[in-house]
C-alpha cells in the first residue's frame, strides 16, 4: 500500500492551535479566534483521517495475507477475498480525502476579485470581443448571486472597450477565477470585413484578488495623486467636475486611473483599491518565480503575457490551450455558462497540486482532442 505524506508536520500545528486555543485570552480576538477554530477543526479531521487510512491499510494488507496463507482454514480464506474489494475501495477514498486536506490551501481563493479586460491586438475587434468577455463574466457572476461593481472604464469609438476593469464581490469568487488571467484569442470574421475574412484578435484579462489595507502597506509619501475633469460616457455631471482621480505609485510606476464616479472620494477609494490589488498580485507573482525554474505548472503561470484560450466562432469551438480541453458549445460559453471550463481547470490544478505532493504523475485533463492553431 502506498505510503501517505509525513503526518507529523500537521500534527505539530495541530498541537500548536490546541495550544492556543487554551490560551485565557484567545476568545479576546473574536475574527481570529474564528480563524484558529477553523483551521484546527480542518487539522483535527485531517489527524483523524490518516489513522484511518493506516488502519484500513493494516485490514487490506491482512486480508492480502490471508487470502494468500494456504494453511489457514478455508472460510477465513474465503472471507477475507470477499471483504477485500471493499477494504480497497474504502482505503482508496480514505487516502485522497487525506491528500486533498494536505493540499495547502490559497489563502485568497476566499476574496472578492478585481478583474481588468484590455483590449489587445485587433484594434475595434479586440475592444468588441473585450466587452464580451466583460458581458460574459458578469452573466457568470450574477448567475452565481455575486455584485459586480465596474470601477474604470475606457470604452472605443464602436462601442467597445479599450479597457474595463470591475470589482466582482461574493462567496470564493478568485477560487472560481483566477485561472482566467491570459491571453483570451478570438478567431472569426469582423462585422467591419466586407471580405469575409477570418481575422485573429487578442484581449487580456487580469484576475486580481482584492487587498486589503493590512495585506499591502503604502506609505502616502509614495503616491502622486493627480484629479483632472472626466471625460467620455457619464453625463453631464461626470464631465463637468473635476472627480477622475490618477494615482501612480513611485516605487514601482504602477499608475491607476478611475473617471467613473462623479465623486472624487469614491473615484480615489476604488482606484487605490485596484493598486492594492496589483501590488499584491505582483508580490505573489514574485514569490511564485522563486519555484518557476524547478517545474513548470500543468494550469501555467496566469501571467498575461501567456495565451490560454481560443475563441474559434467559424467552428463554434473553444480550446483552453493549458489543458487540452476543447469544447463546441461557443454560445453558450458567451452567455457566461463557463462552469465546466472551470471545473476542468481547478481539476488540473489540483492534480498538479497531488503530484508535487507525492511525487507521482497524473495526467492532464482532456475533454476532446486538444487544438493549438
Amino acid at each position: 500500500m502506498d505510503e501517505l505524506p509525513d503526518i507529523a508536520p500537521f500534527q505539530r500545528r495541530l498541537d500548536e492551535l490546541d495550544a492556543q486555543m487554551a490560551e485565557p485570552a484567545f476568545y479576546n480576538n473574536p475574527r481570529r479566534a474564528a480563524e484558529v477554530s477553523r483551521e484546527q477543526q480542518k487539522l483535527q479531521q485531517l489527524v483523524a483521517d490518516h489513522a484511518a487510512y493506516q488502519r484500513l491499510s493494516r485490514e487490506v494488507e491482512e486480508a492480502v495475507a490471508l487470502g494468500k496463507d494456504v494453511a489457514a482454514d478455508a472460510d477465513l480464506r474465503e472471507l477475507a477475498a470477499a471483504e477485500l474489494p471493499e477494504l480497497t475501495v474504502r482505503v482508496a477514498a480514505m487516502k485522497t480525502a487525506v491528500l486533498r486536506a494536505m493540499i495547502p490551501p490559497d489563502p485568497t481563493d476566499s476574496r472578492n476579485t478585481v478583474m481588468e479586460i484590455r483590449a489587445g491586438t485587433g484594434g475595434d475587434e479586440a475592444s468588441l470581443f473585450a466587452a464580451e468577455l466583460f458581458r460574459l463574466y458578469s452573466r457568470y457572476a450574477a448567475d452565481r448571486g455575486w455584485s459586480v461593481q465596474p470601477m474604470s472604464s475606457s470604452v472605443s469609438e464602436r462601442g467597445g472597450y479599450k479597457e474595463v476593469i470591475f470589482l466582482i464581490t461574493g462567496a470564493e469568487v478568485y477560487k472560481q477565477l483566477k485561472f482566467e488571467s491570459g491571453v483570451h484569442r478570438v478567431q472569426r470574421v469582423p462585422v467591419t470585413e466586407a471580405n469575409g475574412r477570418i481575422h485573429t484578435s487578442t484581449v487580456t484579462v487580469a484576475v486580481l484578488p482584492e487587498a486589503e489595507e493590512v495585506d499591502v502597506q503604502i506609505d502616502p509619501q509614495d503616491l502622486e495623486i493627480t484629479v483632472t475633469r472626466a471625460s467620455g460616457p457619464g453625463g453631464q455631471g461626470v464631465n463637468t467636475t473635476d472627480s477622475a482621480v490618477q494615482i501612480m505609485h513611485k516605487p514601482t510606476g504602477l499608475i491607476v486611473t478611475c473617471a467613473d464616479e462623479r465623486s472624487q472620494i469614491k473615484n480615489k477609494a476604488r482606484a487605490m483599491t485596484v493598486l492594492r490589488s496589483r501590488l499584491l498580485q505582483r508580490r505573489e507573482e514574485e514569490e511564485r518565480a522563486k519555484y518557476a525554474a524547478h517545474r513548470k505548472s500543468q494550469i501555467g503561470s496566469g501571467d498575461r503575457s501567456e495565451r490560454i484560450r481560443t475563441y474559434n466562432f467559424p467552428q463554434n469551438r473553444l480550446t483552453d490551450h493549458r489543458i487540452g480541453l476543447t469544447l463546441y458549445n461557443l454560445p453558450q460559453v458567451m452567455e457566461g455558462r463557463i462552469g465546466d471550463i472551470i471545473e476542468a481547470l481547478q481539476k488540473a490544478d489540483y492534480e498538479e497540486k497531488l503530484s508535487a505532493l507525492t511525487g507521482v504523475s497524473y495526467a492532464p485533463v482532456r475533454a476532446a482532442a486538444g487544438h493549438d492553431d
